[in-house]
């Protein structure tokens, strides 16, 4: 190797050494201070571009699981609310039940009555109070839906249709009927009577209902007409017949409507259409539960049933969507689990291994600084050749 004092070229070796050395000691230096491999797209660009997606779906999936438990808070607000209207819709039953029975004097039937008409009001107060933050909940008949993935349209959605209080409230203050005299003369065995429920009055739609009764015998009375209609399963699940105190018959349907009616049709037994042959002089009628008779605490023992049954179900739906809400929180929790140890095992340092690291160029930082003095000693030499 040539001597020369114009370049230095062992200390220039040894500079870039330790230059590059300083370098990687640097980077050590911020991972283990930021407990990240990668803190810029230099220190790996394909792991920072698939880190970056795995913390979106972390991020996005514990925002859903909160979402989640809101839902499932709402459904529980929902539920908590219609146990109480199942407890008031008990109780009015209760008192159906007690008022008839003949033991009760007119008065007490009154006072029965009161108590029954303030805890309609009740409900209808329940059903417009119940909110979650600004979200009515009992007086609602659209469907809530729960964002509970984190991608665009991963939702869960739950119907309020069948937990509006005020659809209960207006069908026990608002039975649609109807009142006529009946002509049992005008029958005969194997007549069809079919009642129909037309929810808006239109005459036609989805919500109407209709219970068709044969009469496998001429009923002898009005009120064994009445008899033979609320022992038909179909007619008694959506209709209640009672006698009024001048002998009329009254049909009432079991759900509400301020605009809604209750008609009937018979067909005698030859197939023909006789328009009210045995039931004239028929008068549409609107009647809230009455338990100031027997008759009318009768037939509300059934209208209270009926809303019991509904709330039961709507309860049941919400129960439902609750515990599917529930795993869907317990699936979100293990799925951000296992995607962040994804995402860690891409982008976190390993410390013991990055430590290990350091402390080995560390070392050799020391080293070359040290043989980087002895490198700028080394042109001293040519000195001894001019001075001999």
């Amino acid at each position: 190797m040539a001597i020369s004092v114009n370049n230095n070229i062992a200390a220039l070796n040894t500079y870039r050494n330790l230059t590059s050395t300083q370098s990687s000691l640097g980077k050590s230096l911020e991972k283990l201070s930021s407990g990240y491999r990668i803190n810029r797209a230099a220190d790996d660009a394909a792991g920072l571009a698939i880190s970056e997606g795995l913390r979106s779906q972390v991020s996005g999936l514990q925002q859903a699981s909160r979402n989640a438990q809101d839902g499932s808070n709402l459904v529980a607000t929902a539920d908590g609310a219609l146990s109480t209207v199942t407890t008031i819709l008990q109780r009015m039953r209760t008192l159906a039940v007690q008022s008839a029975n003949d033991t009760n004097s007119v008065d007490a039937r009154g006072a029965i009555n009161s108590e029954v008409s303030q805890l309609n009001s009740e409900l209808t107060r329940i059903a417009n109070t119940t909110k979650f933050g600004d979200t009515s909940l009992l007086n609602s008949s659209s469907t809530l839906q729960f964002q509970v993935g984190a991608n665009s349209n991963e939702l869960i959605g739950v119907n309020l249709t069948g937990a509006n209080v005020s659809n209960v409230a207006t069908a026990l203050s608002n039975q649609a009927g109807f009142r006529s005299n009946v002509a049992v003369a005008n029958f005969t065995a194997n007549d069809v009577l079919t009642f129909t429920y037309d929810a808006d009055g239109s005459g036609s739609g989805a919500a109407d209902t209709a219970a068709a009764v044969t009469l496998s015998s001429v009923p002898t009375s009005a009120g064994d007409l009445v008899s033979k209609l609320n022992a038909n399963a179909a007619f008694a699940g959506q209709f209640s017949a009672r006698l009024n105190s001048d002998g009329q018959l009254e049909v009432l349907g079991k759900k509400g409507g301020a605009t809604s009616t209750v008609t009937v049709a018979h067909t005698v037994a030859a197939g023909t259409a006789a328009t009210n042959a045995g039931i004239t002089s028929s008068t549409a009628i609107a009647s809230a539960i009455n338990l100031n008779t027997q008759a009318g605490a009768t037939a509300a023992i059934d209208t209270i049933n009926a809303q019991i049954a509904v709330v039961s179900t709507a309860r049941a739906n919400l129960g439902a969507v609750q515990n599917r809400l529930d795993y869907t929180i317990s699936n979100l929790g293990v799925a951000t689990e296992n995607l962040t140890a994804s995402e860690s095992s891409i982008r976190d340092v390993d410390m013991a291994q990055e430590m290990t690291k350091f402390t080995s160029k560390q070392i050799l930082a020391q080293a070359g600084t040290a043989m980087l003095a002895q490198a700028k000693n080394l042109p001293q030499s040519v000195l001894s050749l001019l001075q001999g």
